[in-house]
């Protein structure tokens, strides 16, 4: 590691605490290697389903999840990141740099680091109480930093109905197709997302009946439907989790009906007029795993 002043064990740690956020995808799409300034990721690109996932949105927000926690973990250890993402047009799986520089961390991105360990091992003793004005504007805000929308999905008849259907159709779509990664990367320090242990399930489960009985839902949208906005989603969609974690709220991410290309196209009308793409949901404040 050439960074002045990091050392393997710390590149090592704050990888390590990075490789706990949640991905739509089993094992997570992500893989890391340290590079001369920082650190670089890069998409394991044979980790995700080309039935379900066939233009690599999900794979690149889960991503994008990754980016955001591994900001927070080097905060967390002294060291401000500078994001350059998809560095290279001839290497579509290369998605970022982390340039990485000496700097204390503020208090909230201590408070969010402090979330990623307890977030999906330890419910929130409020994890049942209402999700306020005040703690949406805050995931807004957070949001906003990257360029994404939040809006909040009010629970109507209709919404109750397609969601459950679109989440149907997933379950019953084939079978993901994984292949399992082989073999060694490089002789520099790779971190694979699967080298950590799983904490807490990935967000591919069967909630169909009570996706929008209980707490709030939420839609992250972008202007574009890019590489780049996905990846920005997924970033936003970690800070919203995050900080609901830290103000006492349970949360997890909602991928499966965005899958549909009816309900996606449905759920842009019905959260931002046609004006933006929805890139994820994210439900908060109802005590679930995610």
């Amino acid at each position: 590691m050439t960074v002045s002043g990091l050392g393997e064990g710390t590149a090592r740690a704050a990888l390590e605490l990075a490789n706990q956020a949640p991905s739509v995808h089993n094992p997570p799409p992500w893989r890391w290697r340290v590079a001369p300034r920082g650190v670089q990721l890069y998409a394991e690109a044979g980790l995700h389903s080309v039935h379900t996932d066939p233009d690599d949105r999900d794979l690149l927000v889960s991503c994008g999840v990754a980016l955001h926690h591994c900001v927070i973990a080097f905060a967390a250890h002294g060291w401000r990141a500078v994001v350059h993402r998809l560095p290279d047009p001839q290497e579509p799986h290369h998605l970022a740099d982390v340039e990485l520089h000496r700097a204390a961390p503020s208090a909230a991105e201590a408070a969010l680091a402090g979330a990623i360990q307890r977030r999906g091992t330890v419910r929130p003793a409020s994890a049942e109480r209402a999700v306020g004005l005040d703690d949406i504007a805050l995931m807004g805000a957070r949001a906003a930093r990257f360029g994404v929308t939040l809006r909040r999905l009010e629970p109507t008849p209709e919404l109750r109905t397609l969601l459950p259907q679109a989440v149907w159709t997933y379950a019953t779509a084939p079978p993901h197709v994984t292949r399992t990664r082989g073999g060694r990367h490089s002789s520099m320090l790779d971190v694979p997302a699967g080298n950590a242990p799983q904490r807490y399930p990935t967000p591919m489960h069967s909630r169909v009946a009570t996706i929008a009985d209980n707490g709030v839902l939420m839609a992250l949208g972008t202007v574009n439907d890019d590489a780049v906005a996905r990846l920005r989603a997924g970033e936003a969609a970690s800070a919203v989790l995050l900080t609901a974690t830290v103000r006492g709220l349970a949360n997890g991410l909602i991928a499966e009906p965005l899958e549909r290309v009816r309900t996606r196209n449905r759920l842009r009308e019905l959260a931002f007029d046609d004006g933006e793409f929805p890139q994820m949901l994210v439900r908060v404040g109802s005590d679930f795993d995610g």
